[in-house]
């Protein structure tokens, strides 16, 4: 009798714990989701100060690889991944629907994607994998996670930002591939007035945007309560 008691009391024990310190993980991801985020931005920026002779209009992202600070940019890939892995994990007790998780799985194909990209430069066979991987994926993500987080009674006021942000993605994702399809000559030379760079840009700012959005949103839920 004394050994189930003592069981049944270091179960309440471990369960009051776990009840306490999940609230608190979930807001520690949500705010590495934000924080990376921010980073990614802030590493897009350095990039441009430091390497001008790139012409942001006609130069993808990636092609700062071929400069001299290309691990800067391997950086920006990383904290683009650690802010969607973080997601991940902030999101995943509100997003209950099969949507909604389908486009987590999709998210974290896209962190896989970013990884790859910092990992196979654009000099590297796989550097387009990983851009197949990353790229389309995290558009659909964010507009089935966004919806299916708008059915959460606690962030019915943020679904319209939340919706519209996952919606520009999807957005500048088609703007990219117009660019590009419309930017090159038949023989792949980049053609006067060509604007792919600015459409790369605009992308990876729409998919972070949202992010941003995403981790803040949940932010607010995830407030480590005082005991």
């Amino acid at each position: 009798m004394s050994t189930r008691l003592s069981s049944n009391a270091t179960n309440e024990v471990i369960s009051t714990l776990t009840d306490r310190a999940q609230p608190a993980m979930l807001h520690t991801a949500a705010r590495l989701a934000l924080a990376a985020s921010i980073a990614t931005l802030v590493f897009l920026a350095v990039l441009h100060l430091l390497s001008p002779e790139f012409d942001p209009s006609r130069r993808m992202v990636s092609e700062y690889a071929l400069g001299n600070y290309g691990w800067i940019l391997s950086l920006m890939f990383l904290t683009w991944a650690l802010s969607c892995v973080a997601l991940f994990f902030a999101a995943r007790p509100d997003v209950r629907t099969i949507g909604g998780r389908i486009g987590l799985g999709l998210l974290l194909l896209s962190a896989l994607g970013m990884i790859m990209a910092a990992m196979f430069d654009v000099s590297h066979n796989l550097h387009g994998l990983a851009a197949m991987i990353g790229i389309p994926n995290l558009p659909i993500a964010a507009v089935l996670i966004s919806v299916s987080l708008g059915r959460n009674s606690s962030l019915t006021s943020a679904r319209p930002l939340l919706v519209g942000t996952a919606i520009l993605t999807l957005v500048s994702l088609i703007l990219m591939m117009v660019a590009i399809f419309t930017g090159f000559s038949q023989t792949f030379e980049a053609l006067p007035g060509a604007w792919f760079g600015w459409a790369n840009r605009f992308l990876i700012v729409a998919y972070t945007l949202w992010l941003m959005t995403a981790a803040e949103r949940i932010l607010s839920l995830r407030q480590p309560q005082s005991s």
